[in-house]
């Protein structure tokens, strides 16, 4: 039957409503339920892959930044300020572990949201907070560090637990303020629950946030390992002799530690008492021989330490780099670009699974570099596995 000027059937309706919902999403950048994802044209075996790694990747960061946390708190030797700034960045990369990355793997597999926005707002809240505080315990590590090595006097007084937690409620607080805004904004679209993503559409946010998670904490990580690493090598340069003549007037150099001046102490004191008993100048310069001999050993090993900090300190900031830098470049450039920019989401996913990753990578350079971490470990485990 023919239909009346100006009017449509309930099927046309429903039809332009659908072109006008996929027609909206499309402008908006996102998805829902009519925007078809890529993770539909998977095979389910591709499906069920992914789901494996990513939960195998998800329960190793689970289990070693526990484990990290389970060491220092079992090693008493572990129990000073800079280890407990470890921990904590441990305990942070243990809630990403928990709180986000297992939701963010079903969301990845499936392609859909089908949580709810309460569960949505909970997750997206959870996953900025966490992993900007994540980034931002790094930084307060590597000034933690660089005071300790430019004034290693007097920040040792200041180097306290109270200290150290002190600046560890500075990042949690600096994350939340990073966190909060998109969370409030959102409660309007209570409604919508197909897709769980930060919105984009406040780009003064957008910026905020990137320079506040990232750029600016990585500005500040260069700058402190530069520095430390400068130190470190002008360290190396002082500690590496000339020339075998020039032997005891280098030997000072490396007795900035009690151990070391006790030992010297006790060699020289060994060697005022064999010089008394013996009266003989040629066995005082043997002594002499002796003592800078051990001298340099020690500073051998002293320099070796220093490479080993360094060479630690570019696999972090180079870890770093690499795991969050894609991420946030695609975060700051998709928003001002808006349609002039395309970006696939399985590459968006990839990039946001490598900021994750550096979760897993963490507790593993820190535990790895250190010997008392890893000898630490080791009675752990030992003692794990004999209970």
């Amino acid at each position: 039957m023919e239909q009346p000027p100006g009017r449509l059937c309930q099927a046309d309706l429903d039809s332009l409503n659908a072109i006008h919902a996929n027609d909206s999403a499309q402008a908006g950048n996102c998805k829902t339920d009519e925007t078809p994802v890529y993770q539909d044209g998977l095979p389910l075996s591709w499906k069920i892959v992914l789901a494996i790694i990513l939960a195998l990747i998800t329960l190793a960061t689970v289990l070693s930044n526990a484990f990290v946390i389970a060491t220092v708190y079992q090693s008493r030797k572990l129990h000073t300020p800079a280890n407990y700034l470890i921990a904590s960045l441990a305990f942070t990369d243990l809630l990403v572990s928990i709180l986000v990355m297992p939701i963010s793997t079903m969301y990845t597999v499936t392609g859909k949201w089908t949580l709810g926005q309460v569960v949505c707002d909970i997750w997206l809240s959870s996953d900025i907070t966490c992993c900007t505080a994540s980034i931002l315990h790094l930084c307060v590590i590597a000034l933690d560090r660089y005071w300790a090595i430019t004034d290693a006097v007097e920040y040792s007084i200041k180097r306290t637990p109270k200290r150290a937690v002190g600046m560890i409620a500075l990042v949690w607080v600096f994350s939340i303020s990073i966190s909060m805004p998109p969370f409030f904004w959102r409660q309007s679209k209570a409604d919508e629950t197909a897709d769980c993503m930060v919105n984009t559409d406040h780009i003064l946010y957008t910026v905020y946030s990137t320079v506040g998670a990232f750029y600016l904490p990585t500005l500040l990580l260069i700058i402190l390992y530069g520095r430390i690493y400068v130190e470190a090598r002008s360290r190396i340069l002082k500690q590496t002799p000339k020339n075998t003549g020039k032997r005891l007037t280098q030997a000072h150099l490396i007795t900035d530690s009690p151990g070391s001046t006790s030992s010297v102490a006790s060699i020289n004191c060994k060697a005022s008492e064999a010089s008394s008993e013996t009266g003989s100048p040629v066995y005082m310069n043997q002594v002499k021989v002796k003592v800078s001999d051990a001298l340099l050993e020690k500073k051998k090993l002293t320099a070796a330490r220093e490479r080993k900090a360094t060479k630690t300190l570019g696999i972090i900031l180079g870890a770093f780099i690499v795991c969050w830098l894609p991420f946030f470049i695609i975060t700051l450039v998709l928003p001002i670009c808006e349609d002039a920019c395309w970006f696939h989401m399985a590459i968006s996913d990839f990039f946001t699974w490598l900021g994750y990753l550096n979760s897993l990578i963490n507790p593993i350079i820190y535990t790895m570099s250190n010997e008392d971490f890893k000898q630490a470990f080791h009675k752990l485990v030992r003692f794990r596995c004999t209970s």
